[in-house]
């Protein structure tokens, strides 16, 4: 869908919208928002500039609960039920864990994923054009970049011939599966060998590692949920000397050799619109998820050159921002 018809569709409105019943009801339509990160983490700032500019002020038409998961599935699932207890009309998800979170309380109260990854693989939604059910929002396209991430390896490593992604277990995130399954079919395309590593958190870490240069990798893809913990991956990986490709450019300006990700701010703001929508009365299964078309690539020459890799003109010219 081209983004002028997606913007018409949310700009639309239905009879009887919360915001009615909700002054029917004497109190501001409520929307619990559930940040999967904690303070400080930019996604409020942009969320909140998007309600602003359709005309949303905190406090006089609409009410934000604002919480952090801190990373943590458990905490996610704690405030995912405070929001069903408090009765909030909308639940905003930040991120895979937010969205399953917020799924395992409640199958009525309308859920914005603000943005998920693999949505449709994940079991969130029925189809991107008919989502069904109360889960609708936005789409990362976090998974589906694994050809692309394995291209940019390929183009800064000539002779790539062994890639690590450093995943989680299912167990602890879902996401996983389709993230590696995406990188390992992109692999098979290109002759690439791929060790994937499960881990179940930062303690494996150092053991994980060790495995990839046992392995003698060339570079690692790290899984967004771990971006977190990118202090200690970015010291592991100059360690060992590996490469380390990540969705953040925070991470590839602190010690990565690149990142490449959705323009994650626009999709904060962008989840406004089906807040909004929402509010205005139209159900989330009547709104059509919207995938990113701009996607930002970001090139630390600097790290390259301290791993003895040689940056061509072509790869630079595939960069929005090259740091030096």
């Amino acid at each position: 869908m081209r983004r002028r018809e997606f913007i018409g569709l949310l700009g639309g409105a239905t009879a009887w919208p919360l915001a009615a019943r909700a002054q029917q009801r004497g109190k501001l339509p409520v929307v619990g928002v559930l940040v999967s990160a904690s303070q400080p983490h930019p996604f409020a700032n942009h969320f909140t500039r998007g309600l602003q500019s359709l005309g949303y002020s905190e406090g006089m038409n609409i009410t934000l609960e604002l919480r952090y998961s801190d990373g943590r599935s458990d905490r996610a699932g704690e405030i995912a039920h405070e929001f069903v207890r408090r009765g909030v009309d909308v639940i905003v998800a930040h991120f895979t864990p937010a969205v399953r979170a917020a799924m395992g309380a409640t199958q009525s109260i309308p859920i914005v994923m603000a943005p998920a990854g693999a949505p449709l693989q994940s079991g969130f939604i029925d189809s991107l054009a008919h989502p069904g059910g109360n889960v609708t929002g936005l789409s990362a396209m976090e998974a589906e970049l694994g050809g692309k991430r394995l291209q940019l390896l390929g183009d800064l490593i000539p002779n790539l011939a062994r890639v690590a992604v450093l995943a989680s277990t299912t167990a602890i995130d879902p996401f996983s599966g389709p993230f590696v399954e995406n990188i390992r079919l992109a692999a098979t395309r290109k002759g690439v060998q791929l060790e994937p590593i499960l881990v179940s958190g930062a303690g494996e870490f150092e053991t994980a590692f060790a495995a990839m240069a046992k392995a003698n990798t060339q570079a690692v893809i790290i899984q967004p949920l771990f971006d977190p913990n990118r202090a200690i991956l970015l010291e592991l990986a100059s360690k060992h000397r590996l490469a380390l490709m990540s969705n953040s450019r925070d991470t590839a300006a602190a010690g990565g050799v690149m990142s490449i990700s959705a323009d994650f701010p626009a999709l904060y703001e962008r989840a406004a619109l089906y807040v909004d929508k929402i509010i205005k009365g139209t159900k989330p299964a009547n709104l059509p998820v919207e995938q990113p078309t701009k996607f930002l690539t970001v090139l630390n020459v600097k790290v390259a050159r301290s791993l003895g890799l040689t940056v061509s003109p072509a790869l630079l010219a595939q960069a929005d921002e090259v740091i030096e």
